[in-house]
């Protein structure tokens, strides 16, 4: 019997899906509380480590979007693959390397892995019951936020005990078993785009978000006003214009314009962009606070890397708890109240850090607050866009709305290093407090915003329940109708 007429259950669909994209989200964040001690091992400089990062965040930014668009063209199970098998590759050659030029090299394959949630959100529109879908989009995303919060706590016991080669041993024996259950486990895509992939549009839409995300990337370090930030930028604005104008005219567009002016689709991804600049800075300068020894800088709490691990883990089990328990919510009160609850939410937590950040209970308190908002805007937020869109084209929306967020993260993580970077002098090499306290503000205000983004959603509207949008027809009898949104039971 073929792999396509024996269709697995959906929820061993759903167990491989979800140990792809954990392995994925654990290799977003691990590497982030150790790029000094990946500095010291690797014999490189500091401007060198952070390529590290951004060689991943480049190579993310691509693939994410047209991995999605030609998974919803070629088949979202062969790409998943393709993807998986990059991830384990990249892993395997991060895991051996010595050498900061391999593994920059590493980190580039693994950005491939972005690819994971828009094919894993376009395998669970295929697969899953109608009634089910919310709920499954929702653990999947918030699993990668706790994936990102569970790499900063097992970072530190990992080099402890281990070595730094295990952060990327562990992703791969993940991403290795993945690749094999999902060629064994998850059925061919029964949903697919006609038409061929636009390769044009694809190097059109590389290379500004390689400019925009390259420049907002080094800008703290090369200068914000230098020739060649600026060069990047307006190579970014042209590269976007030129994209847009090629999509617009494309009989077969990489990505729909008309899908991208949804209102549903365009505001959820302006909440992404924002939540992307609060989620991903206070993940990357939370540790460092913790980190910073109190007897040299006059502020601090002097943790080793495992223990600034143990700040962030309310934050990483609220995300997962709170990620769970978002279908039920919103099944009962919808995507949009959802999200509008875990905006308002995750404002509190960086108010508390505005106003003092000098004792344990305050980053404990800041670090639960954050993990109960951002599980619920997460997973809403990635239900939103799933319903609002074709199940045809839920891989390169999902995509896009995750990449969005990855170009906040970059652009509130350089926002954050210029403020700190303000006060640091050679016989001061710490950031003032007042550094971290304006950071906080920032954050704050970009809570807010990304609250009242959530209001500017439109009410959910009947859902699609065409063939062509209802999943996979094989499987009926498993597979029951389910009540659309206006009607579904509280």
């Amino acid at each position: 019997m073929s792999r396509t007429a024996a269709r697995p259950h959906y929820n061993l669909t759903f167990a491989v899906l979800l140990l792809g994209v954990a392995a994925y989200s654990l290799l977003q964040s691990m590497i982030v509380p150790v790029l000094a001690t990946l500095m010291d091992h690797l014999h490189t400089s500091q401007s060198t480590t952070t390529w590290l990062m951004t060689a991943y965040l480049l190579s993310a930014s691509v693939a994410t979007p047209i991995l999605g668009r030609i998974g919803d063209k070629a088949g979202k199970e062969r790409m998943l693959l393709v993807t998986l098998v990059a991830l384990t590759a990249g892993s395997a050659l991060a895991g051996v390397s010595n050498t900061i030029g391999p593994m920059i090299v590493a980190r580039v394959i693994q950005g491939l892995g972005g690819g994971v949630l828009p094919l894993a959100f376009g395998i669970i529109r295929d697969e899953f019951p109608a009634a089910k879908v919310r709920g499954a989009v929702g653990v999947t995303a918030a699993l990668t936020a706790v994936g990102g919060g569970l790499g900063l706590i097992l970072a530190g016991p990992i080099v402890d005990h281990l070595d730094y080669h295990w952060l990327f041993w562990f992703p791969m024996i993940m991403t290795a078993v993945a690749t094999v259950a999902t060629f064994l486990f998850v059925p061919e895509s029964p949903v697919r785009t006609p038409g061929k992939i636009s390769w044009g549009a694809a190097a059109l839409l590389s290379s500004w978000l390689v400019a925009l995300l390259l420049a907002v990337s080094e800008g703290p370090s090369w200068g914000w006003g230098s020739v060649r930030i600026l060069g990047l930028f307006a190579a970014a604005v042209l590269g976007a214009v030129l994209w847009v104008l090629v999509e617009l005219r494309s009989e077969a567009p990489l990505i729909d314009m008309r899908m991208m002016r949804i209102p549903a689709v365009w505001t959820a991804n302006l909440v992404a962009l924002l939540f992307g600049v609060v989620m991903y800075t206070a993940m990357t300068f939370l540790p460092q606070l913790v980190q910073t020894p109190s007897g040299l800088a006059g502020y601090g709490f002097t943790a080793s890397i495992t223990q600034s691990g143990t700040y962030m883990l309310p934050m990483t089990v609220g995300m997962f708890v709170l990620g769970v328990l978002t279908g039920p919510l919103a099944a009962r009160h919808g995507s949009k109240a959802v999200l509008i609850a875990g905006g308002a939410i995750t404002v509190t937590p960086f108010l508390v850090l505005s106003l003092g950040h000098d004792h344990s209970w305050q980053i404990y308190l800041a670090s639960s607050l954050m993990g109960i908002g951002m599980g619920l805007a997460f997973s809403s937020m990635s239900s939103i866009v799933v319903e609002a869109v074709p199940a045809a084209q839920t891989g390169v929306a999902s995509g896009m709305n995750a990449n969005i967020r990855t170009i906040g993260g970059a652009i509130g993580s350089a926002v954050a290093a210029s403020i700190l970077a303000g006060g640091v002098t050679a016989a001061h090499p710490f950031p003032p407090d007042s550094g971290y306290t304006d950071t906080f503000w920032f954050l704050t205000g970009s809570a807010v915003l990304a609250a009242v983004a959530a209001v500017l959603i439109p009410a959910a509207r009947r859902a699609d329940r065409t063939p062509e949008h209802a999943g996979p027809a094989a499987p009926a009898a498993a597979h029951p109708a389910a009540p659309d949104e206006e009607s579904a039971p509280a």
